[in-house]
């Protein structure tokens, strides 16, 4: 495996993956603009994807992460995080953030063993920036879960 940067101008980002962890195809949209883009390719087959984001002079952070179900549980987002966080320290970044939904169960226990501290609650996020009512694992998702990974 390896993972390399997307090239926005030559490449088309794989959509369908990034719609994976956002449902809003106008905010992908938007931050694919404003970010960098790095995905994991497994024998010329896109199998995930991250982008990183900056949001100050000192913290950058990673917007959306997804690994296709096929190539789940392979350690692929393991991979992707840990290049996250040598991406950031390599531009100078002194904090790594990543905020998920209150039901997004497996991804709250997954950025904890790779490393992330929980810092805030973002109460009604989804619910304020999302047309549509997200449900994951039979909960409704309303609330922004804040991860931060000090470099």
């Amino acid at each position: 495996m390896k993972i390399r940067k997307l090239h926005p101008t030559t490449e088309t980002p794989p959509m369908d993956l990034l719609l994976e962890a956002d449902p809003s195809i106008t905010k992908i949209e938007s931050y694919l603009r404003h970010g960098s883009s790095f995905i994991a390719e497994i024998d010329n087959h896109i199998s995930g994807i991250y982008v990183l984001l900056p949001t100050s002079s000192d913290i950058v952070e990673v917007i959306n992460i997804s690994v296709r179900e096929a190539d789940q549980g392979k350690g692929i987002g393991r991979k992707l995080i840990h290049h996250a966080i040598e991406q950031a320290r390599a531009q100078g970044y002194t904090c790594l953030e990543v905020g998920t939904g209150n039901s997004s169960i497996d991804q709250i226990a997954f950025y904890q063993k790779c490393g992330f501290r929980m810092i805030a609650i973002d109460h009604d996020f989804f619910l304020r920036n999302y047309e549509r009512p997200i449900f994951e694992n039979g909960i409704q998702c309303r609330d922004m879960i804040r991860f931060r990974y000090n470099l």
